[in-house]
């Protein structure tokens, strides 16, 4: 699927949510969905993963409801990358988010060491905004929001208190 990168946004964020968080995260990620929808923003990308990358995937077919013409693409770092996931709910919502998805990237078609950070890359590539979750300064989601900034997307981090603070900060 061709993508507008000047309409396209990608996500990034943590696999664990605190449960107790779970709540104003999906608040946070649906007030952001729609700001970003009201302003042109049509495709979005998420990596898949259990955890944020989920949520956000679950959002968007959400705001489909509002903006019929939103697109999810995801964009999953290798077939395998259920393989060592064990919780039947997580398997279970990974085969509707395939379902739902309008467009399905594979990056590798197998698990290799490289694999995660080509998808993180693919993914910013193809975007101008990042929606991240990201609340440790290591780690993957914190490797693929300086991914973002190296490229000058907009960021959003949920995270925080004021999650539009880097939107357009260059």
């Amino acid at each position: 699927m061709e993508t507008d990168r000047q309409s396209t946004v990608c996500f990034t964020g943590h696999r664990s949510i605190p449960p107790e968080e779970r709540p104003a995260l999906i608040e946070r990620t649906d007030h952001t969905l729609r700001a970003l929808a009201a302003r042109g923003y049509r495709t979005f990308i998420s990596g898949g993963a259990i955890g944020f990358d989920q949520l956000a995937a679950c959002r968007v077919v959400i705001l489909r409801s509002y903006y019929p013409d939103a697109k999810l693409i995801l964009a999953l770092p290798c077939r395998n990358q259920t393989e060592r996931w064990t919780r039947v709910e997580d398997l279970k919502l990974y085969k509707y988010l395939l379902g739902a998805a309008d467009d399905v990237v594979y990056v590798s078609d197998w698990y290799d060491d490289d694999c995660m950070r080509r998808r993180n890359r693919y993914m910013v590539d193809r975007a101008s905004v990042c929606v991240a979750y990201c609340t440790k300064p290591r780690g993957g989601t914190a490797m693929t929001l300086s991914m973002a900034r190296e490229s000058h997307l907009g960021i959003v981090n949920i995270a925080g208190d004021e999650p539009f603070a880097d939107l357009f900060r260059g």
